[in-house]
């Protein structure tokens, strides 16, 4: 399968931990701090997340959360429950939504931020936000995705604008 990305410019802020390891050689990750439905949606997520993404193992944090995890070295990192990218928030200096790369993967709509060392891809048209950071390492960069696009579209419920039923129920997510 070819695939062709399109680089647009797009202004990102580095997270400085997100691709660093700590001193026991376990991946060191910015943990988020989700709350409410967004808290739940990532615990269950966090419970269906593989073993394996894209060949690599998973590894084990400095602190165990259901917020986060990694595979392989250099660290594929997913984070759940981040805020919307500063290029999707409206009153943001970075908003620019005409102007991103979106790519989906297995049902999952993700948006694509080239980085210095990968690609940070950022689930859209879901009611929370899902992060995974993939390092050059692993090019072709989508293929993580992959490996978690079930999980995420079973337990991260699509944002009621996106939602293909009429009545709002009964498609397998949870709903407000």
């Amino acid at each position: 399968m070819t695939s062709t990305v399109r680089r647009a410019p797009v202004l990102v802020a580095v997270l400085a931990l997100a691709a660093c390891s700590s001193a026991d050689g376990a991946p060191a990750v910015e943990l988020p701090t989700p709350t409410g439905d967004a808290a739940d949606a990532c615990r269950a997520l966090a419970g269906e997340l593989p073993a394996v993404v894209d060949g690599e193992e998973r590894q084990v944090l400095d602190e165990e959360t259901p917020f986060a995890a990694a595979w392989g070295s250099p660290a594929i990192v997913l984070r759940c429950g981040v805020e919307r990218p500063d290029v999707l928030t409206p009153d943001s200096d970075a908003y620019d939504p005409l102007g991103v790369e979106v790519v989906g993967v297995n049902e999952v709509s993700w948006l694509l931020e080239e980085r210095a060392d990968g690609i940070r891809f950022t689930t859209t048209e879901r009611e929370f936000f899902v992060e995974m950071t993939v390092p050059d390492a692993y090019a072709p960069e989508v293929n993580p995705l992959l490996d978690v696009a079930a999980p995420i579209d079973r337990h991260i419920p699509l944002d009621e604008l996106y939602r293909t039923d009429d009545s709002g129920e009964g498609d397998g997510h949870a709903h407000h």
